[in-house]
């Protein structure tokens, strides 16, 4: 039985076509590359009733996925997240069917894991013995993580103020880690030095073309989780954007496959005002973005001033009429508290960035009352401790508790 359709790797700039049993980066051209399955064949060994038969993680989908042996599968258990209805905080933005996709609950505590999985799967496969990527925490983590499980080396740079806590999954996971002063471009032209001294394989974000099947799987639960009807709007917290073009390329497939029908949702790619180079490209109508002068904010995951992939991303949004805002991260802290308040879930800044943007676009109109949205929480906001700031009351051992509102009854 075939475990994988995998066909070739292609260039979405000029067309070159690369062999898929060989190590491969980026196409000659400087593109990315992009993973290619014959879907006439899938068609007609695969139907969405034998999905349910199947184990709930990411690798239920092993046809449309890039390993082609399934030895090679390297796995904690990642996908099948949650789809979860917010009806009180619906309520509260005038949006009768809000859900979220909630990836702090996957190995890793962020949907890093997917991109991990399948990366270093198929890394594995073609023989790749240490892995290098620069990172702003949760891929790093993933990554090294992940080489760990498989026995391969991995070598982590990050920013000086990366989240403590990702510093110090890569460090016990036995990865070579450094520290830079700088921003995730910097860690980036420091690991393609490293790469070249030491022939280390480049698992920088879409510079090697499997990361992006990975993140896909969201797309293809989101489809599979509504009973194969797509909603109408889809937002994603966007720095590389590797899962925007991932679920965007998911949904053809699923088109091509002739699974769903109808409109495609319309993408939403969310950034932060103190870093937002898609959402300038978008709203000049430009297909590739500029670098980001100076960029800073809280939801540190989206803090990448040039995305490789960037045209990618704006591809898709034009494609689905979708469309890219940017929020403050005020704003952000406040929809993350109030997400907790409301429904219970303590997510990460990029997920709340991403709620902010849809009570923004519902405030103005562009998403609709009655429209299915799909909101992406891209981490666990435990992994992100100091965006929270209280100052409980201290009480002595003596003490009892006075309720707020009571202290004028005593």
């Amino acid at each position: 039985m075939t475990y994988s359709y995998l066909s070739h790797l292609y260039c979405p700039k000029c067309g070159h076509t690369y062999d898929t049993s060989e190590q491969h980066q980026l196409c000659t051209c400087g593109s990315p590359l992009l993973v290619d399955y014959d879907l006439n064949a899938i068609s007609s060994v695969l139907s969405p009733d034998v999905l349910t038969l199947r184990e709930p993680s990411l690798w239920r989908y092993h046809e449309l996925l890039p390993v082609e042996v399934e030895a090679n599968v390297v796995s904690l258990g990642e996908g099948m997240t949650p789809l979860t209805p917010f009806p009180r905080l619906g309520k509260d933005m005038a949006l009768e069917k809000l859900y979220m996709k909630d990836e702090g609950l996957i190995p890793t505590g962020s949907f890093k894991a997917r991109g991990a999985a399948v990366g270093v799967s198929k890394a594995s496969e073609v023989g790749v013995k240490e892995l290098a990527m620069p990172t702003n925490g949760n891929a790093g983590a993933a990554w090294a993580l992940y080489a760990a499980r498989a026995g391969m080396k991995a070598t982590i740079v990050m920013p000086n103020d990366a989240l403590e806590i990702t510093r110090n999954e890569v460090a016990l996971s036995g990865a070579s880690l450094y520290l830079v002063n700088g921003l995730i471009s910097d860690a980036g032209k420091i690991v393609g030095k490293a790469v070249k001294d030491y022939n280390l394989y480049d698992a920088s974000t879409l510079k090697e073309p499997y990361r992006i099947e990975g993140k896909k799987t969201m797309g293809l639960e989101i489809a599979e989780q509504f009973n194969w009807q797509l909603p109408d709007v889809i937002l994603y917290p966007t720095g590389g954007g590797v899962g925007l073009i991932g679920i965007y390329k998911a949904l053809k497939e699923l088109k091509a496959l002739g699974w769903v029908e109808g409109k495609m949702p319309r993408l939403v790619a969310v950034q932060s005002t103190g870093c937002a180079p898609i959402v300038k490209a978008w709203e000049e109508g430009r297909r590739e973005s500029d670098y980001w002068n100076d960029s800073e904010t809280l939801a540190f995951g989206i803090n990448v001033p040039k995305a490789l992939g960037d045209f990618l991303v704006l591809d898709a949004i034009y494609a689905t009429d979708g469309c890219a805002i940017a929020v403050d991260d005020e704003s952000m802290l406040h929809e993350q508290a109030k997400i907790a308040q409301m429904e219970g879930n303590f997510i990460c800044p990029e997920g709340a960035a991403t709620f902010t943007a849809a009570r923004k676009l519902r405030e103005d109109g562009w998403i609709g009352a009655d429209e299915t949205v799909v909101v992406l929480n891209t981490g666990a906001g435990i992994k992100y401790p100091d965006t929270v700031q209280v100052k409980p009351e201290m009480l002595e051992k003596e003490d009892t508790i006075i309720k707020k509102g009571e202290e004028s009854k005593n």
